[in-house]
């Protein structure tokens, strides 16, 4: 178009990017794909669970251990214990959350379909769709299977880059960097 401004990235470090992105790519009815994406989509929120019961685990063995040597530590050594035992169970979370969500989401293996563009990403699974426009998602996480498309704090979608052919991948990286959105892990 006359007088519109060059879109274009500079040949660089961010790599290449046409203007006019449209990626459509197609994912296949995989029984272990929810429970991956579900996993992707958690980990940021469980994962304070484990620092959390490392932490108090810690303390409660550290109150243990010096419980043992006062005279008087047979009185608190149950509370040490409790907090000791409430690590760990805040530790075991995480897995049992991952474990659960793999069982149940084995019966969602579906087919379905991404199409990006530069407006927004388009998602369908069997009989639903949905979609988010670009200027909702505030920020974009790289992991080494998926980008998690965040809205506000919370993760809204993932998009596979394994499933994306290397051109594509490539455009979409340097669109999402272009936009300030991509940030590695």
């Amino acid at each position: 178009m006359p007088g519109a401004p060059d879109t274009q990235l500079p040949v660089g470090p961010v790599g290449h990017y046409r203007s006019g992105v449209h990626i459509r790519f197609d994912v296949p009815a995989d029984p272990a794909y929810p429970s991956r994406v579900a996993a992707a989509l958690t980990i940021d929120q469980l994962r304070k669970y484990l620092y959390l019961g490392a932490a108090l685990a810690a303390v409660g063995a550290a109150g243990l251990a010096v419980s043992r040597s006062l005279g008087w530590g047979d009185q608190i050594q149950p509370l040490w214990l409790t907090v000791l035992m409430g690590g760990l169970l805040a530790m075991l979370y995480w897995p049992w959350v991952r474990l659960r969500a793999r069982r149940r989401s084995s019966d969602y293996a579906v087919e379905g379909a991404y199409e990006i563009t530069d407006d927004n990403i388009l998602m369908r699974s069997g009989s639903q769709s949905s979609g988010i426009t670009w200027d909702g998602v505030d920020q974009v996480k790289a992991t080494p299977e998926f980008w998690i498309l965040y809205v506000g704090q919370m993760p809204a979608t993932v998009i596979p880059h394994r499933l994306l052919s290397a051109e594509d991948a490539e455009t979409l990286r340097a669109y999402l960097a272009e936009r300030g959105l991509l940030q590695v892990r």
